[in-house]
């Protein structure tokens, strides 16, 4: 427990200390008023995000379905074509992803779990897939926001402006209790996302990776601003991209929507 203190300290007082080098702050300020100010800073832009994400209706979402095109890159270069997919989740931990036209293949993210359903059947997905899908999950801004920022253990660093996407960002990094972190940059005009990243231990190589996801081409859908293009990245090669056609909001799905059976039996074998 010591030990995890005493990284969680190393991580924001190094943060810190470069930036009470930068003219906004004065020298003359305690380390912990200077980290309280910081801190409201910090928070202040990731209240002005979730105000232009849509404010209380954004927070209290019932589900979102997203419909679009996903494309493929290997080192930077785009796989020959794209494919369909139908993105539902549901808070907290609810994810479900229809694959192809004919949606004949779908993919059960729920709990901790992950199950694909094809004509085959259904089984269980590759664990590193799942993982890969947890650790996402696990750091994405809805998670960020309805439970990190929740937590009085968790620390945030507002860190100036960057440029991001062609935008001037505001740039907010959060770092948990279990020292893990997450950096969000904002549009200082819109506040609304334009870059979140984490990095993540490989459990066998022991190297750390960089994992990215950049918002562009925003557009209201029933009054919540949506990117209708993400960028998903790893160690800077962007690895997907989605291109979103519709996506709708707070929709009445069917009792059994999340049943891997329910879609076992719909697909024909």
């Amino acid at each position: 427990m010591m030990e995890r203190m005493s990284m969680r300290r190393v991580l924001a007082m190094g943060l810190l200390l470069a930036l009470l080098a930068w003219p906004h702050g004065t020298q003359t300020q305690t380390t912990d008023d200077a980290a309280a100010k910081n801190a409201k800073q910090a928070k202040t832009v990731l209240d002005a995000m979730v105000k232009a994400l849509g404010g209380d209706a954004w927070l209290n979402m019932k589900n979102v379905e997203r419909h679009g095109q996903v494309a493929a890159f290997f080192h930077g270069h785009p796989d020959l074509g794209t494919t369909e997919i139908f993105e539902f989740h549901q808070w907290p931990d609810h994810d479900r992803i229809d694959i192809t036209k004919h949606r004949d293949v779908v993919q059960f993210y729920v709990g901790r779990t992950g199950e694909e359903v094809t004509y085959k059947g259904k089984a269980a997905l590759p664990q590193e897939q799942v993982d890969d899908y947890m650790r996402r999950r696990d750091h994405s801004i809805e998670t960020v926001v309805k439970t990190w920022m929740n937590d009085p253990r968790t620390i945030l660093v507002f860190e100036g402006q960057r440029l991001a996407e062609r935008h001037l960002a505001d740039q907010v990094t959060l770092i948990s209790a279990d020292n893990e972190s997450v950096t969000i940059q904002t549009d200082t005009q819109t506040h609304l996302p334009l870059r979140r990243t984490f990095q993540w231990r490989d459990p066998l190589y022991k190297d750390k990776n960089t994992d990215a996801e950049e918002y562009d081409d925003y557009h209201d859908m029933q009054a919540f601003p949506t990117a209708f293009t993400i960028s998903r990245y790893k160690n800077d090669d962007e690895i997907r991209q989605y291109y979103l056609l519709t996506v709708k909001y707070n929709q009445d799905l069917p009792a059994d929507f999340w049943s891997v059976d329910v879609a076992d039996k719909r697909i024909k074998k």
